[in-house]
């Protein structure tokens, strides 16, 4: 494209979402046709939500319904918030409730949790998301603007002071209502009621439209100085006069922070007035024609509560806003604000505040009073919704991937083994040296997983802990809903973790991990393996150890949590190692693995061995079930039992029970599971029984000693030329190369790494 064709691509995605301006009537037969660009400030919000759709997510092993609009769709996901789901759910329900009127009209939402849990990205997505919904036709925005200076005896223009020209057409006459001023509020309260009674009952929504608010002191000013003007000339209809298209427009705009969302952050300061409102601007107030009042023309306009009239009002970083809550204390229930003791300003705003815990240690310090604590009303009116870090292995090995790469979409996946080989692939960010040069380095498979396993082990309650499970399990069965173990799965619902724990409410945060990795990134590891190629590999365990080693040094960390923490890499590690022993075995065994249609055969001789079911070859031949291919396929393929189990070919009972409870249960379970609605089963995906996929996908020790008789693990690292083992290498390296997602560098360094352990118990 040329440049040209950049600036034509700009101009229509500025025609599509600005329109020109209309009158009020044109406006409200707009409104008709499309009631919700009406909607009040928390309606709004919640229609911008719910217009993005949903998505189910597991987290804590549960299945949940997600709001798009959290992941940030709008801008690639690059704010998304990573979690804390129920949370976020939990607001829109609140936000629903009060959009109704049925409760919580007076409350202020309140969004608390530790450092570094996404309260932040909250305050990003909510902009982002309005600002790209009110482009959108059924998001549209509307406020209104005025022209005085086409008045008839017109002496002045409208704002601070400039006296303007007298036509219409004349755009730099036209001042817009500084606070959003919603276009209903120009109607005399009785007209405005029939209207919205007459709209609401066209309304297909639980939640009617609600415009208490009163023209805003700026728009008043203009209002009143027409409506002088043209009773005074004894107008019939005054009105219509005061709204004419010469005098007042409505137009749309796009919600951004400044006009329609009003952010107040940590380092703003002022009096509370300025930080809610505005302020008077006094030099103004002497060139305004005021007749000994204070003129609105003449003030800033520019608090929060201004600046986020008519959509949504937050206080970033409450806890360094105290002393202004208690000033918002009426104005969700009134809502309204006073400019001066003798201006008042309606306000429709949703007011959200976030903090840190800090700001609860506020509000509680007069607890001890009981009854008397002077800040119960103020908590009373604050609901609260609490962020915690994340307890998700997959969301956090995403968090992290976001804080050292450009990655920024959401993760999808039809099914959890999607997810899996996200979470264990390998990072590789190019970085500069000192001297300028810029090298590849490798965060290998199962590095960024490690730490991620670290940080969510550490946030976990140990004390809810079920029997026979530990912190690993546990992440685990949080992250898949389930727990695999050999050949069975035991759902969440099986186990019985305590509800009221403490998961998420303290433990590593992502900040610390991006800190450490960065570390890493910066450091040469060439060292370590001077004989591999020139790409630098960071291992997991390389990860692990520089997270505990820095908990000495951080300051985040109290002494009792960096001891608790240290004692919790043990089953990190030793799980990790598990994930990479296992690649180093299926690498191996790649090309020995049974076929599907081999496994095929012997679930359709098991079932016919059980139930007695007719079985036929493929010319349509009715055989017996062969007890010599189910055996030797159990003896060599499942490597669970041997031939002392079996009298000849038929099975002893050990045998029989497997294969009624492992086979024919879990085939029977899963054909009632994938069964349509005439209760049959075509194509029954046998790879998904546990057993099956057991099969199809694991391996062992046993299996590569039985596979390969001359292979030894201790000349892994230089094996003899011309020996099974420097083939069997060569195969493997390439395998985990081709298809596992390893350079050659880590594949080398990994299978090292287990070929060390597994010598030391080969004989």
């Amino acid at each position: 494209m040329t440049g040209h064709d950049y600036v034509t691509e700009a101009d229509r995605a500025l025609e599509e979402t600005y329109e020109e301006p209309m009158s009020l009537a044109a406006y409200v037969d707009r409104l008709f046709e499309n009631p919700q660009i009406a909607s009040h400030a928390s309606k709004y919000l919640l229609e911008a939500i719910e217009a993005a759709g949903t998505r189910t997510v597991v987290e804590e092993g549960e299945e949940k319904e997600r709001y798009r609009f959290f992941d940030d769709p709008y801008n690639d996901g690059e704010h998304a918030i990573l979690g804390n789901t129920e949370v976020l759910n939990g607001f829109v329900d609140d936000l629903r409730s009060i959009a109704a009127g049925r409760a919580k009209d007076e409350k202020i939402i309140w969004f608390e949790g530790p450092t570094a849990t996404g309260k932040s990205e909250l305050k990003r997505c909510l902009v982002n998301g309005l600002r790209e919904y009110s482009k959108t036709p059924e998001g549209r925005r509307y406020t209104v603007e005025w022209n005085i200076s086409t008045a008839e005896g017109g002496e002045r223009g409208l704002s601070y002071g400039d006296d303007g020209g007298t036509s219409a057409a004349d755009e730099q006459n036209w001042y817009e209502s500084p606070v959003q001023a919603h276009p209903l509020s120009v109607f005399p309260d009785a007209v405005r009621e029939d209207l919205l009674a007459e709209l609401n009952d066209e309304l297909d929504d639980h939640v009617p439209i609600q415009v208490d608010a009163a023209l805003d002191p700026f728009s008043r000013e203009a209002y009143d100085f027409l409506e002088e003007r043209y009773r005074r000339r004894g107008e019939d209809d005054l009105f219509s006069a005061i709204t004419d298209e010469d005098h007042l427009r409505v137009k749309n705009y796009v919600v951004d922070v400044g006009q329609g969302v009003g952010v107040l952050h940590s380092e703003d300061d002022g009096r509370p007035k300025e930080r809610l409102v505005g302020s008077w601007m006094h030099g103004m107030l002497q060139e305004l024609d005021s007749r000994g009042r204070k003129n609105p023309q003449a003030f800033s306009y520019d608090g929060v509560l201004s600046q986020g009239n008519g959509v949504l009002t937050i206080v970033e970083d409450a806890a360094q806003h105290a002393d202004l809550l208690q000033k918002l204390l009426n104005v969700p229930d009134e809502q309204s604000v006073k400019l001066d003791k003798g201006i008042g300003m309606d306000v429709d705003s949703q007011m959200l505040i976030i903090s840190n815990p800090d700001l609860e240690a506020q509000l509680n310090q007069h607890s001890d009073r009981n009854g008397m604590d002077p800040l119960k009303a103020l908590k009373r009116r604050l609901d609260k919704h609490r962020f915690g870090y994340l307890t998700n292995l997959s969301l956090e090995t995403e968090l992290i991937r976001r804080e050292l790469t450009n990655e920024t979409a959401v993760w999808e996946a039809g099914s959890y083994d999607e997810l899996a080989d996200r979470i264990r692939a390998p990072v590789r960010v190019t970085i500069k040296d000192r001297d300028g040069e810029t090298r590849v380095q490798e965060f290998a498979p199962h590095a960024i997983e490690a730490a991620a396993l670290y940080a969510v082990v550490t946030r976990l309650d140990e004390e809810t802990l079920p029997n026979g499970l530990d912190l690993v399990d546990k992440a685990l069965i949080y992250d898949q809903g389930y727990l695999q173990e050999g050949d069975s799965r035991r759902e969440k619902e099986e186990f019985d973790f305590d509800d009221d724990g403490n998961d998420g409410d303290h433990g590593i945060p992502v900040t610390y991990t991006r800190d450490t990795l960065a570390e890493l990134l910066q450091t040469d590891r060439d060292r370590h393996h001077a004989d591999l190629p020139v790409e630098d590999v960071v291992m997991p365990r390389d990860v692990l150890n520089a997270m505990v080693e820095g908990l000495v040094d951080a300051p985040v960390f109290s002494t009792g949590e960096r001891s608790e923490f240290e004692n919790r890499v043990v089953p990190v590690k030793n799980y990790v190692y598990d994930q990479q022993e296992s690649d180093v075995i299926e690498a191996i065994m790649y090309d020995k693995r049974v076929d599907e249609e081999t496994v095929a055969e012997y679930v359709e001789h098991v079932y016919a061995w059980e139930t007695e079911e007719p079985l036929y070859n493929d010319r349509g031949e009715r055989v017996e079930p062969d007890p010599l291919k189910m055996k030797l396929f159990e003896i060599e393929h499942l490597g669970r039992f041997s031939e002392s189990e079996y009298e000849g070919n038929q099975p002893r009972e050990s045998v029989r029970n497997f294969r009624r409870e492992k086979v024919i249960t879990s085939l029977n379970r899963h054909a009632w599971e994938h069964r349509d609605e005439d209760f049959s089963v075509e194509d029954v995906d046998l790879t998904a029984i546990p057993v099956i996929k057991t099969v199809l996908e694991s391996h062992d020790w046993d299996d590569v000693e039985r596979t390969f008789e001359d292979f030894d693990p201790r000349q892994w690292s230089d094996p003899p030329s011309d020996t099974q083992t420097a083939a069997v290498k060569e195969d493997t390296i390439e395998t985990m190369v081709d298809l596992f997602g390893y350079s050659a560098a880590s594949a080398e360094l990994t299978s090292r790494h287990v070929m060390g352990q597994v010598s030391y118990r080969w004989d």
